[in-house]
């Protein structure tokens, strides 16, 4: 598969890795649009994007984001942060594997 995400959970592409467990793995982005930027990404890639959850898929959606708030506390995003996962090339989606962007550290501007 030539995902750019499973490249990186598999170390073939460097990241700053800021939490890994069995399920998912978080990183920060390159190209930061905030004071902290972050995703999160199922290891495994059984999604493209939040279009093709099931039920199934539940439990997997539930530890993203119970690992969001793990991580917002620990880089004390108390004042508030973003969390967003584009879904299709309309939205802005670049890479098909399912993950979630996590933006904080700071005010951020209204969303359309």
């Amino acid at each position: 598969m030539d995902c750019v995400f499973c490249k990186i959970i598999a170390g073939e592409i460097p990241s700053k890795k800021l939490y890994e467990d069995d399920m998912v793995y978080a990183f920060y982005d390159i190209e930061p649009a905030a004071p902290v930027h972050f995703l999160v990404v199922p290891k495994e890639h059984v999604l493209e994007s939040c279009a093709q959850v099931q039920e199934e898929h539940a439990a997997l959606i539930g530890h993203i984001f119970h690992v969001i708030a793990q991580l917002a506390r620990q880089l004390d995003l108390a004042g508030g942060y973003r969390v967003v996962t584009n879904c299709g090339a309309d939205a802005g989606q670049t890479v098909q594997h399912l993950h979630f962007h996590v933006l904080g550290g700071g005010p951020l501007g209204a969303m359309a």
